[in-house]
């Protein structure tokens, strides 16, 4: 137990001096890169920070947990202090489950930050401030499919759950059926709700017998049943960054259409999966250090384990972008590599299990 604590309290510190200083160090960065382009609005620069903040939390915090980890061991070294713990009769596996159990509730966290809140957007949002001064972009020539109809959108607006220049094609035997159009449409109770809309219905045969096309007024009209303003921005403006509740919410109502829904699951991977390298990477590193500085250069180990660490998040990157982009399959782009990982540190801890030094 006292082991636990001593190692917790230094493994959690240097977790949070190294997120904090990547941390200032990518929004510093990026707000020198940007700075001349953003608005001069006090708000809005600031709001534009934290956002930037959140997406190098979102991106850092895997990084982090495995510096840290790195960190407390080298301190651990130099200090003597886990020659004394093997002394006492600690095991390795000892030495290393409170590393674990911290890393492993920190990505619990981690991912829960993803669930209902706009965490996983906040690069999207700073994007937004900086090209536009608003962190939700409108969203034009929204053309989509719902239930057999075609559906076109001039102008989105998330925020305001609205949409204004609407059309919607109906189609029967692979023939024009119908039209409506609409001014503006809102959402209220899960439905798109139209106030006023003007139907136009062509004649099923065409000829010199038929009336010609007639057009009718139609008033209060619900449509889109379930399609969520943020769905619709996220799912057919092929963005990848979906909170947990919203990737869940799109996967089950595009596959009562038929839709492909890879994307979303590959987001829902990225979430669920690939946050778990890293506890796979603090066991796979840990039982690579031996236990004095007598048979270690400290230097040499921590230039090779933090290449190692930045080696493989890169290559998880590139891995989950390709998924992104459909150029493989989320499950070869996420899982396999975490599968892979997870299966190298297994042997790892069943090899030292019972090792005490």
């Amino acid at each position: 137990m006292l082991a636990f604590k001593y190692i917790s309290f230094h493994y959690l510190r240097y977790f949070f001096i190294i997120l904090i200083a990547l941390l200032m160090f990518m929004v510093g960065f990026d707000y020198m890169q940007y700075a001349d382009q953003l608005s001069k609005s006090a708000n809005l620069l600031l709001i534009y920070l934290v956002y930037k903040s959140f997406y190098a939390i979102d991106m850092l915090v895997p990084l982090a947990l495995v510096f840290a980890m790195i960190s407390t061991k080298v301190y651990l070294i130099r200090s003597n202090a886990l020659v004394s713990f093997y002394s006492l009769g600690y095991s390795r596996v000892d030495v290393l489950r409170p590393f674990v159990v911290l890393s492993t509730f920190m990505i619990l966290v981690f991912i829960g930050l993803h669930s209902f809140s706009s965490f996983s957007r906040a690069n999207e949002f700073s994007d937004n401030i900086r090209s536009h001064s608003q962190y939700l972009n409108p969203t034009r020539d929204l053309f989509f499919t719902y239930q057999g109809q075609y559906i076109y959108f001039s102008r989105m607006l998330p925020l305001q759950e609205k949409a204004e220049g609407i059309r919607v094609f109906s189609v029967e035997n692979d023939s024009l059926k119908e039209v409506l159009i609409a001014k503006e449409a809102i959402y209220r109770d899960e439905y798109w709700h139209i106030k006023n809309a003007d139907i136009i219905m062509k004649p099923d045969k065409l000829d010199f017998d038929s009336l010609g096309m007639k057009v009718t007024l139609s008033k209060d009209l619900n449509i889109l049943k379930d399609f969520r303003p943020k769905m619709l921005d996220q799912v057919y403006e092929g963005k990848v960054n979906f909170t947990i509740k919203n990737a869940i919410d799109a996967i089950i109502l595009l596959d009562k259409q038929n839709i492909n829904t890879s994307s979303i699951k590959g987001a829902l991977y990225r979430i669920f999966v690939y946050p778990f390298f890293v506890p796979c990477m603090v066991v796979i590193i840990f039982f690579f250090v031996p236990i004095s500085v007598r048979f270690l250069n400290v230097s040499l180990f921590s230039f090779a384990a933090i290449l190692a660490t930045l080696l493989v998040w890169g290559i998880l990157f590139m891995l989950i972008e390709l998924a992104n982009n459909k150029t493989i399959p989320s499950e070869i782009g996420v899982i396999m590599p975490i599968a892979i990982l997870f299966l190298i540190a297994l042997r790892q801890y069943r090899h030292y299990r019972f090792s005490t030094s």
